[in-house]
């Protein structure tokens, strides 16, 4: 008997041109199968995954993602539809025996398909965004069953103005397809439009009743200490005869170390008529006082397992479902405050922060891994609210697994986005996609899939755009609330609300309607480019209460640049002086081709890497812009942070990161290398936070949980470039009311007498009985009409350091703990530095280390000691992790965590970093870890 359950076939695929293969769907799968290696027409392939993913895997096309390799590539528009539509191929095996019924599954295809297994075929309709099941149990065979699928492109890829645009020429609109694959301001096109299998394929086996869509929602009363969970699954009887049934529901919490505890168990009687389908309905389950689900930053992603089994009389068990499931009610209105949209989870408000995503990559090579390093980066920069663009895509389960591991609430949107469905040059077409029964069957299969995720937080119709009258009104009835979470009062009357599509969390009808932006559709989100830091403080800079859309710069490190442009690629902007003063930066082609947005906005902001003087080359253009993003991400959201509830809601930035190597709009880049942006944010979006108003002066304190902060106290200390502290200064708070911000203190020093022309601010908040840091900020500041241009001489001095790495190993991770110590004190010896600007020899730094490798080897604890005899601010220290081993340009190791990184130490501070990562496999010295800084520009070793 086969084992009841789920196969997923993503290996051993096999793919071909159409029109280089001579045989038919039913030769492929009966008399002539493909075999690699006999026959050069045919090349592994990447399921899931699309048709240039596989052409880039096997070489067959260069890297659209490298250089301008992408202008190589055949664009469909050019080649007709026949050039990207490919057969895919795999073979399987499957017994099953007498009332097993086997069920082959794609979870997406894009865009059409036909399915031929074993020689039988079957014609799949269109559409990205659907789910197809193919009964397959008659046509299966003991020993291999072949299985071959031809994909089609979509029906209107459409072709590529020479200018760009906003969607190229708008076709893709017509279908129901992701909008972005004809270009956009931040990406180039996709060459297939993203044809191809692009998600599970799975085979999986039953008894004659099989499990379809559960639908899982809670509901509380009692101020959350009584909780139900309402369930609705349909069941489908296979068979030819009447099945009596037997339905179990089981709820499982985790304690620790992999104990579970059975928190409910229910078992109901059914009887399914002979190949029918039922909407079975449970009874309510109740559970006291349930660990309830928070979002980032609020409380724990408390998760239960819900399992679902039904056994068949005189049968067995014939099919099961599991889903983790978050106990959580999330409510949303306009506040009436700020006319901004106001949400709120498990009764608490929660001010949103968080960012705008378009999907992993732009050639869907979709992994659980990367969405796992994705979403967890995002919970690191204390984020709380992802929303996926309506040009983008209706965003994976493992996507939403890990927002629901990590807290990030999520806004779907639907597959509308105003430039393409209304507007544009041309002018777009207006009433959205073709075939709006497509549309709407996409949209609620979508739901299905999605909603039993806590993360998921909102439905949104599209992107600056309402979708076409006749489907907007039906998303808003299918869409519709149950009256519980409309009134908060379940009644006798209502039905239970797992009945509904959805039910338990609203729908807007576009991204700048009702209670975003200015609320009635206007174009009253952005701007997108470069601001002066001070500016997101002022009254003026953003006149309503949920913007949801803000962007700015996006320049990663100049590794990144290296490893994705050849030479000619690392020329760095050139810098035209107008007239009337402004700069305006003027990029190589390649830096134009990747979408790269300047740091200066003639007219309106100076030059912001000009502030630090004019870059030499491209890692001092790279580090320079490292500066401007960390401060300009940061006081973004400490700008908004400032205003929370009196004038804001909530921001979102346009956007987190890329899905190719753009180089606009992006706290981490196309490799996964954090830039500097994403500490700024990760320090302005902590929950508790201390911040200076870089527009009145200021210090503030924000804090976001729902705890009263009493008995703390903040440290000022500014740091001059000579390493003294003129200023210092402790500031007493009475209390840090929850969900408030509190301004504490202006803080004077740039009203002192004689102050210096550019210094460091640290701020720190701590509890005033234990000492105990609860934020620290640090800020490099200068005063009015000045710019940052004396700390280029600052690089020559040579601060002190000592550094402690323990390291355990465990197979190929690493998890560090790393302590850096500036050892320097202000009443330090000063260095003498001659007057040719040359350090006298005799100071060189030096370095010093010593490795202790304890009696287990997978533990080690090193000592790395800096010598310097400078005092002073050990400034804009980073770390890094390369591969000792790499023969390539790019050594680094990515992904890797960090605790924190981009930071600062005054004189005698210290501070603990936590680094984890994976080591390459087949590696055999160790990986190494370096930390640079803008005092150490060659970097030094700590570990390996």
């Amino acid at each position: 008997m086969a084992e009841i359950g789920k196969t997923v076939l993503d290996s051993g695929w096999l793919a071909a041109r159409s029109t280089e293969v001579n045989v038919d769907g039913v030769q492929l799968t009966t008399t002539n199968p493909p075999a690699l290696g006999s026959d050069s027409r045919w090349m592994e392939a990447v399921v899931p995954g699309t048709v240039l993913g596989t052409l880039v895997k096997n070489k067959a096309v260069p890297d659209p993602f490298y250089g301008l390799e992408n202008e190589a590539i055949t664009d469909i528009a050019d080649s007709g539809r026949d050039y990207y539509t490919f057969w895919f191929f795999t073979k399987f095996q499957c017994k099953r025996l007498l009332n097993q019924y086997v069920h082959l599954n794609f979870r997406a295809i894009n865009y059409s398909a036909e399915v031929y297994v074993n020689g039988h075929k079957t014609l799949l309709p269109k559409g990205m965004f659907r789910r197809h099941t193919l009964d397959i149990t008659d046509i299966l065979h003991s020993d291999n069953n072949f299985l071959a699928v031809i994909v089609h492109p979509p029906d209107h890829p459409g072709t590529i103005p020479p200018t760009g645009g906003q969607g190229g020429d708008h076709e893709i609109g017509k279908d129901v397809a992701a909008q972005y694959v004809e270009g956009w301001d931040w990406i180039c096109p996709i060459r297939d439009r993203n044809t191809g299998i692009w998600d599970e394929v799975s085979i999986s086996v039953t008894g004659p009743v099989r499990i379809i869509d559960p639908h899982l929602v809670s509901s509380f009363f009692d101020n959350y200490k009584r909780a139900y969970l309402h369930v609705t699954a349909e069941l489908e009887n296979k068979s030819t005869w009447n099945a009596e049934c037997s339905v179990t529901i089981q709820i499982t919490a985790e304690l620790e170390n992999g104990v579970c505890l059975v928190e409910h168990l229910k078992t109901e009687n059914v009887l399914i008529p002979a190949q029918g389908h039922i909407q079975h309905t449970f009874k309510p389950l109740f559970l006291y006082k349930p660990e309830l689900w928070w979002p980032n930053g609020m409380g724990k992603q408390n998760l239960y397992d819900i399992l679902i089994t039904v056994s068949v009389k005189e049968f067995g068990e014939s099919d099961s479902w599991m889903q983790p499931f978050g106990f959580r009610k999330i409510e949303s209105v306009i506040d009436s405050a700020t006319g901004g949209r106001l949400f709120k989870i498990n009764g608490e408000p929660i001010f949103i922060r968080g960012g705008n995503w378009i999907l992993s990559d732009g050639l869907l090579r979709l992994s659980k891994e990367r969405y796992r390093t994705d979403i967890k980066f995002h919970a690191d920069m204390n984020m709380n609210m992802i929303r996926c663009w309506g040009g983008g895509l209706a965003e994976r389960p493992d996507f939403y697994h890990f927002c629901d591991i990590y807290g990030l609430l999520v806004w779907q949107e639907f597959w509308i986005t105003g430039d393409v469905d209304g507007r544009g040059v041309p002018v777009s077409n207006p009433n959205g996609p073709l075939d709006h029964d497509l549309f709407l069957f996409c949209a609620r299969d979508t739901v299905k899939l999605l909603r039993n995720h806590p993360s998921l937080a909102l439905w949104v119709g599209g992107n600056e755009q309402v979708p076409p009258k006749d489907i907007n009104e039906a998303l808003k009835q299918d869409l519709k609330l149950h009256p519980y979470f409309k009134t908060q009062m379940l009644s006798d009357a209502d039905s239970d609300p797992s009945v509904y599509l959805d039910g338990s969390r609203v729908y807007i009808q576009g991204s700048m309607w009702d209670g975003f932006a200015d609320g009635k559709g206007n174009f009253t989100d952005g701007p997108y480019e470069i601001q002066y830091p001070e500016d997101f403080f002022k009254d003026t800079y953003y006149n309503y209460g949920f913007n949801p859309e803000i962007g700015s710069v996006g320049m990663p490190v100049a590794a990144t640049i290296r490893a994705t442009m050849p030479p000619e690629g690392w020329e760095i902007p050139l810098f035209k002086k107008g007239l009337d003063g402004f700069v305006e930066e003027v990029p190589n082609r390649m830096w134009d081709y990747h979408k790269y947005i300047p740091y200066s906005k003639p007219g309106k902001v100076h030059d912001q890497i000009l502030m630090y003087g004019v870059p030499e080359n491209l890692d001092d253009f790279c580090l320079k812009a490292q500066l401007v993003n960390y401060i300009q991400y940061r006081a973004l959201f400490e700008g908004w942070s400032s205003r929370m509830w009196t004038k804001y809601t909530g921001v979102l930035i346009w956007k987190n990161q890329n899905p190719w190597t753009g180089l606009r709009g992006q706290f981490y880049d196309h490799l996964l290398d954090q830039t500097a942006s994403f500490y700024g944010c990760r320090s302005a979006a902590e929950p508790v936070h201390v911040q200076l108003n870089l527009a009145s002066y200021f210090v503030e304190v924000v804090n976001t949980t729902s705890k009263e902060l009493s008995d703390v106290a903040i440290e000022a200390s500014v740091w001059d470039l000579d390493g003294n502290c003129p200023y210092s200064e402790v500031l007493k708070i009475d209390s840090a009311p929850p969900k408030k911000v509190v301004q504490v203190s202006e803080f004077k020093y740039p009203k002192a007498e004689n102050p210096k022309q550019v210094y460091f601010l640290l701020l720190k908040m701590y509890n005033v009985s234990d000492k105990m840091v609860i934020s620290r900020n640090f800020y490099w500041l200068h005063l009015p009409g000045q710019d940052y241009t004396l700390l280029e001489p600052y690089r020559k001095k040579q601060i002190p350091l000592k550094i402690t790495c323990n390291t355990v190993m465990v197979g190929p991770k690493y998890e560090l703990e790393i302590s850096v110590h500036n050892t320097s004190r202000a009443d330090l010896a000063k260095n003498v530095i001659q007057e040719d600007g040359k350090r006298n020899m005799g100071l060189l730094q030096k370095l010093f280390s010593r490795c202790i490798v304890s009696a287990d080897s997978n533990r080690a604890f090193k000592v790395v000691e800096m010598e310097g005899s400078d005092s002073g601010v050990a400034f804009f220290l980073r770390f890094s992790v390369h591969n000792a081993e790499s023969e390539t340009q790019d050594t680094r190791i990515l992904p890797v965590h960090y605790s924190d990184n981009y930071f600062s130490l005054v004189p005698g501070e210290s501070m603990s970093f936590k680094i984890s990562f994976a080591a390459p496999t087949g590696i055999k010295k160790s990986p190494r870890v370096m930390l640079q800084g803008w005092n150490y520009p060659d970097g030094f070793s700590v570990f390996g």
